[in-house]
């Protein structure tokens, strides 16, 4: 696998976009709102592509006092090295799924 350097721009502008376009913020309503609508059975898959990202996800799925969900992935799925070879941009891409207990 080839190890790039990534342009030292790319943090920065990751987050100017993650605060003008509020992810962190949208992403926890709608977290906070799954329980709410997800019927018992259904299954949430979140694919996140930044640590900030993952950890509200993760936090979320694990529920603390308030266990909503079922965690069908104990670690996060990622892309093969196949895939990342075909589709550098799945590098960074982490999935998470949780049945709704």
């Amino acid at each position: 696998m080839k190890h790039e350097r990534i342009h030292p721009a790319t943090r920065t502008f990751q987050a100017l976009r993650i605060f003008v376009n509020r992810e962190l913020d949208d992403l926890k309503g709608l977290l906070e709102a799954t329980p709410r609508v997800l019927k018992p059975g259904g299954r949430l898959v979140v694919i996140s592509f930044h640590s900030l990202e993952d950890r509200i996800v993760k936090d979320a799925l694990r529920g603390g006092k308030d266990k909503y969900f079922s965690v069908l992935t104990k670690k996060p799925l990622t892309a093969s090295e196949e895939e990342i070879d075909r589709n550098p941009r799945s590098r960074s891409a982490k999935m998470r799924a949780a049945e709704r207990m």
